[in-house]
Protein backbone atom coordinates (compact mmCIF):
# COMPACT_ATOMS: atom_id res chain seq x y z
CA UNK A 1 0.00 0.00 0.00
CA UNK A 2 1.39 3.33 -1.22
CA UNK A 3 1.46 6.58 -0.20
CA UNK A 4 -2.26 9.08 -1.38
CA UNK A 5 -1.33 12.47 -2.50
CA UNK A 6 -4.02 15.04 -1.97
CA UNK A 7 -4.89 18.61 -4.01
CA UNK A 8 -6.60 21.64 -3.45
CA UNK A 9 -7.30 22.68 -6.61
CA UNK A 10 -7.14 26.45 -7.80
CA UNK A 11 -6.74 28.68 -10.85
CA UNK A 12 -3.24 29.67 -10.82
CA UNK A 13 -1.79 27.20 -7.61
CA UNK A 14 -2.54 23.25 -6.61
CA UNK A 15 -1.95 22.62 -3.02
CA UNK A 16 -0.89 19.35 -2.27
CA UNK A 17 -0.63 17.01 0.56
CA UNK A 18 0.73 13.63 1.17
CA UNK A 19 -0.17 10.55 3.64
CA UNK A 20 2.40 8.13 4.90
CA UNK A 21 2.12 4.52 3.71
CA UNK A 22 0.49 3.25 6.51
CA UNK A 23 -2.37 6.42 5.60
CA UNK A 24 -2.60 7.56 9.12
CA UNK A 25 -1.44 11.05 8.91
CA UNK A 26 -1.58 13.77 6.50
CA UNK A 27 1.27 16.20 5.76
CA UNK A 28 1.31 19.88 3.84
CA UNK A 29 3.73 19.21 1.08
CA UNK A 30 3.98 21.82 -1.49
CA UNK A 31 2.33 24.71 -3.21
CA UNK A 32 2.96 24.13 -7.29
CA UNK A 33 2.10 26.77 -9.83
CA UNK A 34 -0.17 25.56 -12.40
CA UNK A 35 2.09 25.97 -15.34
CA UNK A 36 4.96 23.13 -13.53
CA UNK A 37 1.83 20.75 -12.07
CA UNK A 38 2.40 18.67 -14.52
CA UNK A 39 6.32 17.61 -14.08
CA UNK A 40 6.35 18.70 -10.37
CA UNK A 41 3.26 15.94 -9.78
CA UNK A 42 4.88 12.99 -11.85
CA UNK A 43 7.99 13.72 -9.74
CA UNK A 44 5.98 12.99 -6.58
CA UNK A 45 4.29 10.18 -7.70
CA UNK A 46 7.47 8.49 -8.63
CA UNK A 47 9.09 9.55 -5.57
CA UNK A 48 6.93 9.38 -2.67
CA UNK A 49 5.38 5.69 -3.96
CA UNK A 50 1.93 7.34 -4.69
CA UNK A 51 -0.41 4.80 -5.39
CA UNK A 52 -3.68 7.28 -4.76
CA UNK A 53 -4.53 10.99 -5.33
CA UNK A 54 -7.36 12.58 -3.93
CA UNK A 55 -8.70 15.65 -5.54
CA UNK A 56 -10.75 18.06 -3.43
CA UNK A 57 -14.18 19.19 -5.16
CA UNK A 58 -15.14 22.71 -3.99
CA UNK A 59 -19.23 23.14 -4.06
CA UNK A 60 -21.31 25.40 -2.10
CA UNK A 61 -23.26 24.66 0.88
CA UNK A 62 -26.66 23.62 -1.04
CA UNK A 63 -24.12 20.84 -3.27
CA UNK A 64 -23.93 22.40 -6.44
CA UNK A 65 -21.36 22.69 -8.68
CA UNK A 66 -19.98 25.80 -9.73
CA UNK A 67 -16.72 26.48 -12.18
CA UNK A 68 -14.13 26.01 -9.41
CA UNK A 69 -15.51 22.42 -9.58
CA UNK A 70 -15.60 21.93 -13.10
CA UNK A 71 -11.91 22.97 -13.01
CA UNK A 72 -11.17 20.38 -10.18
CA UNK A 73 -12.95 17.82 -12.00
CA UNK A 74 -10.67 18.34 -15.08
CA UNK A 75 -7.65 18.28 -12.87
CA UNK A 76 -8.62 15.22 -12.36
CA UNK A 77 -9.34 13.74 -15.17
CA UNK A 78 -6.01 15.10 -16.15
CA UNK A 79 -4.23 13.82 -13.15
CA UNK A 80 -5.64 10.17 -13.89
CA UNK A 81 -4.16 10.65 -18.12
CA UNK A 82 -0.57 11.42 -17.22
CA UNK A 83 -0.27 8.96 -14.41
CA UNK A 84 -1.99 6.00 -14.76
CA UNK A 85 -2.66 6.68 -10.68
CA UNK A 86 -6.36 6.15 -9.51
CA UNK A 87 -8.18 9.46 -8.61
CA UNK A 88 -11.12 9.99 -6.33
CA UNK A 89 -12.89 13.36 -5.76
CA UNK A 90 -13.45 14.25 -2.26
CA UNK A 91 -16.00 17.07 -0.72
CA UNK A 92 -14.11 19.92 0.14
CA UNK A 93 -16.31 22.14 1.68
CA UNK A 94 -15.07 24.20 4.44
CA UNK A 95 -11.40 23.39 3.94
CA UNK A 96 -9.74 26.81 2.47
CA UNK A 97 -11.75 28.43 5.78
CA UNK A 98 -10.48 25.25 7.91
CA UNK A 99 -6.97 25.68 6.57
CA UNK A 100 -7.27 29.61 7.51
CA UNK A 101 -8.20 29.32 10.96
CA UNK A 102 -6.05 26.80 11.91
CA UNK A 103 -2.83 29.09 10.87
CA UNK A 104 -4.24 32.01 12.33
CA UNK A 105 -4.74 30.21 15.56
CA UNK A 106 -1.10 29.18 15.46
CA UNK A 107 0.68 32.54 15.08
CA UNK A 108 1.36 32.34 11.66
CA UNK A 109 1.95 36.17 9.46
CA UNK A 110 -0.78 36.79 6.99
CA UNK A 111 2.01 37.07 4.46
CA UNK A 112 3.37 33.47 5.27
CA UNK A 113 -0.76 32.31 5.19
CA UNK A 114 -1.16 33.47 1.86
CA UNK A 115 2.26 31.07 0.67
CA UNK A 116 1.02 28.07 2.65
CA UNK A 117 -2.42 28.29 3.02
CA UNK A 118 -2.97 25.74 -0.13
CA UNK A 119 -1.04 22.73 1.13
CA UNK A 120 -2.40 23.16 4.39
CA UNK A 121 -6.29 22.94 2.68
CA UNK A 122 -4.63 19.88 0.72
CA UNK A 123 -3.70 18.68 4.05
CA UNK A 124 -7.28 19.11 5.48
CA UNK A 125 -8.71 17.64 2.61
CA UNK A 126 -6.66 14.28 2.84
CA UNK A 127 -7.13 14.09 6.80
CA UNK A 128 -10.91 14.14 5.79
CA UNK A 129 -10.18 11.39 3.33
CA UNK A 130 -8.18 9.36 5.80
CA UNK A 131 -11.16 9.59 8.19
CA UNK A 132 -13.43 7.50 6.19
CA UNK A 133 -10.79 4.69 5.57
CA UNK A 134 -11.37 1.68 7.50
Amino acid sequence: MGSILALDYGTTRIGVAISDTLRITAQPLAVIQVEEFEERLRELIRDRDVDLVVVGLPTSLDGSEGPSAAGARRLAERVGAITGVTVEMVDERFTTATAERVLVEGNVRRRRRREVVDKVAAAVILHGYLETLP
